[in-house]
C-alpha cells in the first residue's frame, strides 16, 4: 500500500478502509489528486475489507473537479483519472460509505452518491452544476436515473441546481442525515457495525443486489441464485456464520 499521498490519506482499521480527501477547504479534485485516489484504490484490491469509508477534511466534501482540468489537452487525462475512480470502486466490490459534512457538488456529488451508502450532515448540499458551465456530468448521467428515477435525474442534471441534505434523503440519494456535531460519531458507529460482518459475504450480498437491480427481474433472480449457490455457499464464512448461529456463539470470520 502506498505510504505517502499529497492530497488524500488512507488508513485501515479493523477491516475498515478510511479514504480522506485532504485539499481543504473545498477539496477541488485535480488530476494528481484523482490519480492518487486511483492508486489508493488499487492498493486495496488485495485486502479483505468489510467497508470503505470516503470522507473529507474541510468545510466541503468536494466541490468537484478543477474546471481548468476540463479544458484543452487536459480533458482526456482528466476523464481517464476521474472515471478510473468509479471503475476501481466497481472492481473493488467492497461496500462503500460516503460521509458528507458540507457541499458535494459536481464531481464531488458524483463521488459521494456513487457510494453504496451516504451519511450526511444537516449542512450538506448536493448538486450537479456542470450544465451551468457548458458541460454535463457523465457519472450522474449514468447513475442518477437508476438511483432516483429518470424525471428527478433529468431535473437535477439539466437545471444544475443544488439541494439540501433532507431533500437528498427524501429522493433516495442519502441514507441518513444527522446534526453536524454527530457526523463523525455516526460514521464510526456505521464502521463498527460493518467491521463485525464477513467481508466475503458482504461483497457477495452487494454483488447480488447490484446485479439483480440492473437486469430484468427474471434474469436478475437467476443471476442472484447463481451468486448465492455457486459463490456465497462456497465461502468458509457463509458456513461459519450458519454454524455459529446454530451453536449459539459469535462467528469467527476468515474473510473467504
Amino acid at each position: 500500500m502506498p505510504q505517502e499521498f499529497q492530497s488524500i490519506s488512507l488508513e485501515i482499521e479493523e477491516r475498515i478502509g478510511w479514504l480522506t480527501l485532504c485539499r481543504p477547504p473545498h477539496n477541488w479534485m485535480n488530476i494528481p489528486m484523482m490519480e492518487e485516489i486511483n492508486r489508493a484504490l488499487d492498493s486495496l484490491q488485495s485486502l479483505s475489507l468489510s467497508l470503505l469509508v470516503i470522507k473529507a477534511e474541510g468545510k466541503a466534501f468536494s466541490v468537484g473537479v478543477e474546471v481548468a482540468d476540463h479544458m484543452g489537452d487536459k480533458v482526456e487525462r482528466m476523464i481517464d483519472a476521474f472515471h478510473g475512480i468509479f471503475r476501481r470502486l466497481d472492481a473493488l466490490g467492497v461496500p462503500t460509505l460516503a460521509v458528507v459534512g458540507g457541499a458535494a457538488l459536481g464531481g464531488g456529488c458524483e463521488l459521494a452518491t456513487y457510494c453504496d451508502m451516504v451519511l450526511a450532515s444537516q449542512k450538506a448540499r448536493f448538486g450537479q452544476p456542470e450544465i451551468q458551465v457548458g458541460v454535463f456530468p457523465p457519472i450522474a448521467a449514468l447513475a442518477f436515473p437508476r438511483m432516483i428515477g429518470r424525471k428527478k435525474a433529468l431535473e437535477l442534471i439539466l437545471s444544475g441546481e443544488a439541494m439540501g441534505a433532507q431533500e437528498a434523503l427524501q429522493i433516495g440519494l442519502v441514507n441518513k442525515v444527522v446534526p453536524p456535531e454527530a457526523l463523525e460519531e455516526e460514521a464510526r458507529a456505521w464502521a463498527e457495525r460493518f467491521s463485525k460482518l464477513s467481508p466475503a459475504v458482504l461483497r457477495l450480498a452487494r454483488k447480488a443486489v447490484l446485479e439483480g437491480w440492473d437486469t430484468r427481474p427474471e434474469d436478475g433472480l437467476r443471476r442472484i441464485e447463481e451468486i448465492y449457490l455457486q459463490e456465497l455457499m462456497k465461502t468458509e464464512d457463509a458456513h461459519e456464520g450458519l454454524r455459529a448461529f446454530l451453536e449459539k456463539r459469535n462467528p469467527v470470520w476468515k474473510g473467504r
